[in-house]
């Protein structure tokens, strides 16, 4: 019973990560016909997104927090309540500002409310298939480029884009509240919370935690890791529409590495449970390095399309192992807390990776830097992963089928 109902978590989970950040990440879709229609400008619209990830950032923390103490149930109700809403307000902006606030605030606050909670429950679910099942949710994450971006473009198609917007914003509330009806506690976790006792042999504070070189290290590795691969992701189309291939080719070289970081979650996830974590991450974090280097040396399609597959599959599957290490290291009891604060650094290494891109273009007219600076911070976590070390010998768990 208790398996198959982890798997209805994880499967509500799965389609809650894809709606929502994909209706944050619309707003590329969104951003030409935005404009056209209202008149405001490319990097005002654009900025929305910028603030998005800050505001995701900084509250993936508190909901975190929340998602601990209330239940991830009530954190993700209250989500996707707050998301629909701020698409619905930003569909009816009359200001550029207005909707950097409604957009950019409101609706990246709000998609903060899932990935670190959800992540959090669906670990506490499982122990042999527990990198398997939250690289599943990571995986709902993944996917939503695949099936929100062009529900997005075939709304546009058929309407203007205020109504576009608003049908998307109605339809998180259809989809996703009943979705989150589905997700519990876990058995362990709602007895420790029933009982008030830290009943699961992890002692530890939530601020005690905080402060581990543990954490430290676990927040600075993903920091860097979604620094590396965020300006190569960001750019990628640009980039390879610089080296002469056509536009609508050059997104399916974009396309390819979102598909393929789809399989890179399940890959990695699999191998994690069988050699453990921190090798796994390890791995993933070199070939990552290696990757962003190598975009320095290709230039046709082919190659592209190659290296599309290597970097998806490395970015892809290493960022549900993040939460593993959380849940291994610090248990259950405070994850929501603990990677909700490794999730807001990794928000803010993704904000990162853009704005240097776009800077290095303007500077030198290339990418080249770009990718020597992405080749440095990932080699960069790779050292900080290599730091990892047991807090203490963890608790002795009861056997469960997995």
């Amino acid at each position: 019973m208790r398996l198959s109902y982890g798997w209805a978590v994880v499967g509500a989970g799965m389609l809650m990560t894809c709606l929502s950040v994909g209706s944050m990440f619309s707003l590329a879709v969104f951003k030409d016909p935005l404009s056209a229609a209202t008149g405001w400008s490319q990097t005002g619209v654009s900025g929305a997104m910028t603030i998005d990830f800050l505001c995701m950032g900084f509250s993936a923390f508190i909901w975190g927090v929340l998602s601990d103490r209330f239940g991830t149930r009530a954190v993700v109700l209250a989500g996707t309540v707050l998301q629909g809403i701020g698409l619905v307000l930003a569909s009816r902006a009359s200001s550029l500002l207005e909707f950097q606030i409604m957009f950019g605030v409101i609706v990246g606050s709000a998609a903060g409310a899932f990935y670190a909670p959800l992540m959090a429950t669906a670990s506490g679910w499982f122990e042999n298939n527990r990198s398997l099942a939250v690289a599943l949710i990571s995986a709902g994450m993944g996917s939503s480029p695949l099936i929100v971006a062009p529900t997005t473009r075939y709304l546009l198609d058929a309407y203007d884009w205020r109504t576009a917007m608003m049908i998307i914003g109605i339809a998180l509330w259809v989809l996703m509240i009943p979705a989150a009806m589905v997700i519990r506690r876990p058995p362990s976790a709602a007895a420790s919370a029933g009982s008030g006792a830290a009943s699961d042999g992890y002692t530890l504070s939530a601020g005690q935690a905080l402060r581990t070189p543990q954490f430290i290290a676990i927040a600075l590795t993903h920091f860097c890791c979604c620094a590396a691969h965020s300006g190569p992701i960001f750019h990628m189309v640009s980039y390879a529409s610089a080296c002469g291939i056509a536009a609508m080719t050059a997104v399916s070289v974009y396309s390819l590495a979102g598909l393929s970081g789809l399989g890179g979650r399940l890959l990695l996830g699999l191998t994690a449970d069988r050699i453990g974590a921190k090798p796994t991450l390890v791995a993933g974090l070199l070939v990552q390095a290696a990757a962003a280097g190598t975009y320095l040396f290709v230039g046709r399609l082919g190659e592209f399309y190659a290296l599309s597959v290597v970097f998806g599959i490395a970015y892809g599957g290493v960022m549900p192992l993040y939460a593993v290490l959380v849940r291994d290291y610090f248990g259950p009891r405070i994850m929501g807390t603990l990677f909700g604060g490794v999730s807001a650094m990794a928000s803010l290494g993704m904000a990162l990776g853009p704005v240097a891109g776009g800077l290095v273009f303007d500077t030198f007219h290339a990418y080249n830097w770009l990718y020597v600076g992405s080749f440095g911070v990932g080699l960069g976590a790779v050292a900080i992963a290599l730091t990892f070390r047991p807090l203490r010998a963890a608790p002795a768990a009861t056997p469960q089928p997995a």
